[in-house]
């Protein structure tokens, strides 16, 4: 069988259909995920154990080359594993604030999902699920050696269910379709629920609607339910780059959901959007509390003060609620600009 990165790599020479390639906006982007693709297909294996016969999975030391940047600790397969003490500073946060556009990620962002409940945020590290269009001749072989292997149970997307552990998101590429069936239903939702604590991301639908939402524990984005099981399709890959709209996301990114959209973090990204989120919390309290007063017009205090001894205020109001030592390092970064809206995809 084919790699399960084929998909996008035959998407980026398909100039004929407007919006089906993760980089049709940007044809140096384009030209670098094109390399990146071919240099992992063609310089080393893309397979795991030898138990998964064709299904193909980028190996420990892939996953490390192409998350190189990430300071932390990695799970066995090579994922990045964000600290639990990292990923609870998100509960606090909002879309808004990650501000992956201005760090140059403008496709990280994805929004026009249904969302299962609005008032739970999705906090959790990519565990990703490529499912392609059912092609028999490939279906073939693989079921094949998979049976070959021992296996009694057909492959399916429950392999990679069965991978999850807690803090993981199941984000899962399915091409988008609705007419290929929920991906899970209200039995294989509760699972995730229970193993991961955190939800699911599908590009794709859902299925028993009914019985998904009263699970309040569980946080998930879908574009539709539908009354049919998955069918028609086949496992391509797992733990691979997956296309979700239209961001491109990688094994072990934070994925942080709200009642607005998803974002795909990288890893290396995420302290510095969290150091910044705090500043901006602190901004956004001392404002109100400059509005409450009742003395300032808006211009006069958001999004920065231009008095100088308002500013001084303000500043002073930071360092105390920062510390000296966060607000050292404060100071060393580059100023930020007013919060900006993530990029609509």
């Amino acid at each position: 069988m084919l790699p399960g990165l084929w998909r996008a790599c035959l998407k980026l020479g398909n100039t004929t259909m407007a919006n089906t390639s993760i980089c049709n906006s940007n044809s140096y982007f384009r030209a670098r995920w094109f390399h990146l693709l071919v240099t992992v297909l063609l310089t080393g294996p893309i397979v795991s154990a030898p138990a998964w016969g064709q299904v193909f999975t980028m190996t420990r030391e892939q996953l490390i080359k192409y998350t190189a940047k990430s300071p932390y600790e990695r799970f066995p397969d090579g994922r990045p594993k964000v600290p639990d003490a990292l990923l609870e500073k998100f509960k606090d946060m909002s879309s808004e604030e990650i501000g992956l556009s201005r760090g140059g990620f403008p496709n990280q962002y994805v929004d026009g999902l249904q969302v299962l409940h609005p008032d739970r945020k999705l906090i959790g590290r990519a565990v990703t699920l490529q499912l392609m269009p059912m092609r028999a001749d490939i279906a073939e072989v693989d079921a094949a050696e998979w049976k070959a292997a021992g296996n009694q149970r057909p492959r399916d997307h429950q392999n990679a269910i069965d991978m999850l552990q807690r803090g993981d998101v199941f984000v899962v590429d399915v091409f988008g379709s609705v007419a290929s069936g929920g991906v899970i239903g209200d039995n294989l939702a509760y699972y995730i629920m229970k193993t991961t604590g955190a939800g699911f991301v599908i590009d794709g639908a859902i299925r028993d609607l009914d019985g998904i939402s009263p699970f309040h524990d569980l946080a998930g984005y879908f574009r539709a339910a539908v009354p049919p099981a998955i069918h028609n399709v086949f496992v391509a890959g797992i733990n691979i780059p997956v296309r979700i709209g239209n961001a491109t996301v990688m094994p072990g990114d934070v994925v942080f959901g709200d009642s607005e959209g998803v974002s795909f973090i990288p890893p290396h990204l995420v302290q510095g959007i969290v150091d910044e989120a705090q500043v901006t919390h602190i901004h956004d309290e001392w404002t109100k509390k400059k509005f409450d007063e009742g003395k300032y017009k808006s211009t006069e205090v958001y999004s920065r003060p231009r008095d100088p001894a308002l500013l001084k205020e303000y500043e002073d109001y930071l360092k105390q609620k920062l510390g000296p030592k966060a607000y050292e390092e404060y100071q060393k970064r580059p100023q930020p600009g007013p919060p900006q809206t993530p990029v609509r995809r």
